[in-house]
């Protein structure tokens, strides 16, 4: 009888191979079609050289990036609980020198220079992660009780306001508006009343609405998605170019390098448009792959949020998945001109070493999370 129980209990555990087939293989896929598509993207930006630079960048953070993600695969779920204040702490200081000290490119200060200032990253991508993790932990900490204490909202409070602030002010309202939604979702995930959700978001909202109607920049990104064609030559020009690209894209594409658009027709092809360039080169068919390979990596991190063995487990796993996800989501609409631009990456494709190493970061803590998730069924196998 005991042996039977034993045996029930072993096949009701979760497998971790299961569990994080899925991710590893979703974020495989993308990862390899990132370096291919960094090469063809950048070609022509490497005028004198034989390998671009910017490809060579690409796979020295893959490669930095995979290493991350091996080493965030072992690390227990508890160490990431102690380390999430410290790490929010060190992301909000990151994010205010760049107030101070950021390079500026665009009109934006996004950019710390490391030691010796040939090596640029971007915080923000570092304090999104960072922000969640600490939010993951703060929320998870719930001693028994049933309902949220004023206590915990008042410190998801003061977790999320500074760091969405301060992208405010880099200005960076793309990854403010993500890390808020994000964040929102987290509470939910949580058991956060939504009644109580209600009025923080219309403040939000407002708030929202009253930056894009005060700042040049996000009005011209406004007006340029209302009506692109109306203004082909000016705010318009990158959604336009961009539907010209998936337009000759049609079903299969032009073939891998011979796109046209990227030769300086699609400012930011290499980055926040990738997905325009795979519909030139590959066509429908490589567009509905990559949107295949994501939605693959929801359902899989989804799975491993809900087998996961603890609140903080599933808390962090939720977090990670929306992470990898969402901003692919608003990536693709932006190419696709479904909302106005918001100079989002592509996770996986788009070029930007930050971005790239914390997306594997992710990857390595949701697959730490199914291994650890999948730990009970061994153990009773051995007791059996």
């Amino acid at each position: 009888m005991t042996k039977r129980r034993s045996v029930q209990e072993t096949a009701a555990a979760p497998a971790p191979s299961a569990l994080d087939g899925g991710v590893a293989t979703a974020a495989a896929a993308l990862l390899a079609l990132g370096i291919v598509m960094s090469y063809s993207a950048t070609a022509p930006l490497a005028l004198e050289s034989t390998i671009p630079p910017h490809f060579l960048r690409h796979v020295a953070a893959a490669g930095a990036g995979v290493l991350c993600a091996l080493l965030a695969l072992r690390m227990p779920l508890r160490v990431w609980n102690r380390l999430a204040l410290p790490v929010w702490g060190v992301a909000l200081g990151l994010l205010l020198a760049t107030a101070f000290l950021g390079h500026e490119v665009n009109g934006a200060k996004r950019w710390l220079a490391l030691p010796g200032g040939n090596l640029l990253f971007q915080p923000a991508e570092i304090a999104k992660w960072a922000t969640v993790l600490a939010v993951a932990a703060t929320v998870s900490d719930r001693r028994g009780r049933e309902e949220f204490s004023g206590r915990q909202a008042k410190r998801v409070l003061v977790l999320t306001l500074p760091p969405v602030a301060l992208l405010l002010v880099q200005p960076d309202l793309g990854n403010a508006v993500l890390l808020s939604v994000t964040v929102g979702i987290l509470l939910i995930a949580a058991g956060f009343p939504i009644r109580r959700l209600l009025l923080p978001s219309a403040v939000g909202a407002l708030g929202f609405a009253l930056y894009v109607a005060t700042q040049p920049y996000a009005w011209r990104r406004v007006t340029g998605f209302l009506s692109p064609w109306e203004r082909a030559h000016s705010e318009g020009f990158q959604l336009v170019q961009s539907f010209v690209a998936f337009a000759q894209g049609g079903l299969t594409g032009t073939g891998l390098g011979n796109a046209r658009q990227k030769l300086f027709y699609l400012p930011e092809a290499h980055t926040d448009f990738i997905l325009s360039l795979v519909a030139e080169e590959l066509g429908l068919l490589g567009v509905l792959f990559v949107l295949a390979a994501f939605a693959g990596l929801w359902i899989a991190g989804v799975r491993i949020a809900r087998e996961a063995g603890s609140r903080y487990g599933l808390l962090l796993a939720l977090a990670m998945t929306l992470l990898l996800t969402l901003p692919a989501i608003l990536n693709a609409a932006v190419a696709m001109g479904l909302v106005p631009t918001k100079g989002l990456t592509l996770p996986f494709l788009s070029y930007g070493r930050t971005s790239l190493i914390v997306t594997c970061l992710s990857v390595g803590v949701l697959l730490g999370v199914a291994r650890e998730s999948g730990r009970p069924g061994p153990r009773r196998r051995r007791a059996a």
